[in-house]
């Protein structure tokens, strides 16, 4: 037999979690945390820096984007808050901007870095009932379970 690389064999060693920096989010990245630090694992925090007009056909005023500032000033705290609570939980954090859709930004990271899981936090947003969260859209995938934290 071919020695070949397994996801998940002998426990997560690399959990990947969206944040975006709302309250289900950091919800997730802590709920991550906990499982990376009791498991010897590292986590990877990946922030989906836009939304391509595609993932959003129909959703008219959904598709706003986000000011260069506020944008700039929103990634940057949350890199420096990810990475604080990283060192203060002992657990090997990364932080990774991907300007993509959320779904392609997390299983694009989630393939780079080899990872076990995907952990997101529950949608709040009534346009995902009619367009798919991205929990939704991640398990679609079907290459990783996906854990939605609520």
């Amino acid at each position: 037999m071919k020695n070949r690389f397994e996801l998940g064999c002998d426990g997560p060693m690399t959990l990947v979690v969206g944040v975006d920096g709302s309250d289900t989010g950091w919800r997730a990245f802590h709920y991550a945390l906990g499982q990376a630090r009791r498991q010897g694992a590292r986590v990877v925090a990946v922030f989906a820096e836009s939304f391509p007009a595609a993932s959003f056909a129909g959703a008219g005023a959904l598709a706003l984007p986000i000011a260069e500032d506020s944008a700039d000033e929103l990634r940057e705290e949350l890199r420096t808050d990810i990475e604080k609570l990283g060192r203060e939980h002992g657990v090997d954090v990364r932080f990774v901007v991907a300007t993509a859709d959320p779904v392609l930004a997390l299983t694009q990271v989630a393939e780079e870095v080899r990872a076990d899981a995907i952990l997101v936090g529950a949608s709040t947003h009534a346009a995902h009932k009619l367009f798919g969260s991205v929990a939704v859209r991640a398990v679609r995938s079907g290459r990783w379970p996906v854990t939605v934290v609520p």
